[in-house]
């Protein structure tokens, strides 16, 4: 059974129930998917050690960041399969595979054995779990992504399409929240002995939790969109839609990096550069991180007030302004509290861009390749640019041009400003097609 298409902005109360629990049903699903894959991040101060013997805990840091990143390059292939899944076989079957995979991921690096047990084969292993969490992440972006713009109520989109990244970044919270917890119960001999196995073994348990809730939702794709020749076709993709996959390639770069700059990699920032104790930056991570998501439907609603295009375009001039002067600062901040406004400033600049993101990726391409053109882009600028970010950084750190980092950022949000300027002021898909 598939949601029935909307060619007015008038529903009725039915339709537009139906509408509504889709997305609660697909965000829940895109909450625990993303815990899972940020739980590494915020879990990397107490495990890196385990798995990176070094003297030097910068050493150690970047080890697992590169890590992080090698997750990051199984997403276009993640993108790419489950996109294809989703435009040929429907968007629920690709969203449940996505969220099992995930689940298999996260017990795997629960369970895993440590350097001093079984040696080099302890950093391997905990490689391949974070590439099957990479391969499955890398789908659930675009799928997810479409599935809700599809669903989201004509004449709000942006504000129901915004709750993609509530839940995204709902996850980063809720990451955070449990190594809050656990700092509260364990001591950081504990935390680094055994405590950082806890938040992997939950959120594989919420994984299977999920999978049973997004079994209840309803197709969007219909048969004979399914059906079609070019229905998941990157042949088709690159043939007809080449300028929109580059188009959100080139601002998806900049925003993908942005994002992580200022959510994952500002937990270590804070501790590795400004000299805050772990504790103090985990507590402003968790406050600024419940702010930005709370920002997201306002931003939406912004957005459906001034028009998508005009968001993008407020996003990539305020980030090419403001990068510096925020880094810089957080640099020598000697004060938790300007901490925590530097960084929430940054994230509402970031918001002009999550809260819509999906939804103008998805207005670039027709159903029959929408999935697969999302997931595809936003994962190979994800790879890129996104799963680096903390790596470059402490890179730069390490060899003393850590500055470098922050015009790095600069420059690439100039990029997605201009960009942006090539969306079109009125969407060509999407628009007409619910």
């Amino acid at each position: 059974m598939t949601i029935p298409s909307a060619n007015t902005a008038h529903y009725t109360g039915e339709e537009r129930s139906k509408r509504i629990f889709a997305i609660v049903g697909a965000s829940s699903g895109n909450l625990v998917e993303w815990f899972d894959f940020y739980v590494y991040a915020f879990s990397a101060i107490y495990f890196a050690a385990a798995f990176f013997p070094s003297d030097n805990p910068t050493v150690q840091l970047v080890n697992t960041a590169g890590v992080f990143a090698a997750g990051f390059l199984m997403r276009p292939i993640g993108g790419w399969i489950f996109g294809r899944v989703a435009d040929k076989h429907g968007r629920k079957n690709s969203m449940m595979i996505s969220i099992l995979m995930m689940c298999f991921g996260s017990l795997l690096i629960a369970c895993l054995p440590t350097y001093k047990d079984i040696g080099v084969w302890a950093p391997v292993l905990l490689l391949f779990a974070r590439l099957l969490q990479g391969l499955s992440v890398g789908g659930e972006y675009g799928t997810t992504a479409t599935y809700m713009s599809e669903v989201a109520l004509k004449g709000q989109r942006g504000f129901f399409a915004s709750f993609q990244y509530v839940t995204l970044i709902g996850g980063q919270l809720l990451a955070v929240l449990v190594v809050v917890i656990l700092q509260q119960f364990l001591n950081e001999d504990e935390l680094r002995a055994y405590g950082w196995r806890i938040p992997f073994v939950v959120g594989a348990l919420a994984a299977l939790i999920s999978l049973f809730l997004r079994r209840s939702l309803k197709e969007t794709s219909s048969k004979e969109m399914r059906e079609n020749k070019d229905a998941g076709s990157i042949r088709a993709l690159f043939r007809d839609h080449k300028a929109a996959f580059i188009t959100v390639l080139g601002y998806t770069a900049g925003g993908s990096l942005i994002f992580y700059t200022f959510t994952t990699y500002m937990q270590k920032y804070l501790v590795n550069t400004a000299g805050m104790p772990a504790k103090t930056a985990s507590y402003i991570m968790t406050g600024a991180l419940f702010l930005y998501m709370c920002m997201q439907p306002v931003f939406g609603m912004l957005a459906d007030k001034i028009g998508r295009r005009n968001s993008m375009l407020w996003f990539g001039a305020l980030g090419t302004l403001c990068t510096v002067p925020i880094l810089l600062s957080l640099k020598s901040v000697g004060s938790p509290f300007m901490a925590f406004v530097l960084i929430t400033l940054a994230l509402a600049i970031v918001s002009f861009y999550t809260s819509i993101s999906g939804l103008v990726k998805a207005e670039m391409f027709p159903p029959e390749v929408r999935a697969l053109g999302v997931g595809l882009a936003y994962a190979v600028a994800n790879a890129i640019f996104g799963g680096s970010a903390e790596y470059v950084a402490l890179s730069l750190k390490a060899v003393g041009m850590e500055n470098s980092f922050y015009w790095y950022v600069t420059v690439m949000m100039a990029i997605a400003f201009l960009f942006s300027l090539r969306l079109p002021k009125q969407a060509k898909y999407l628009h007409h097609d619910l």
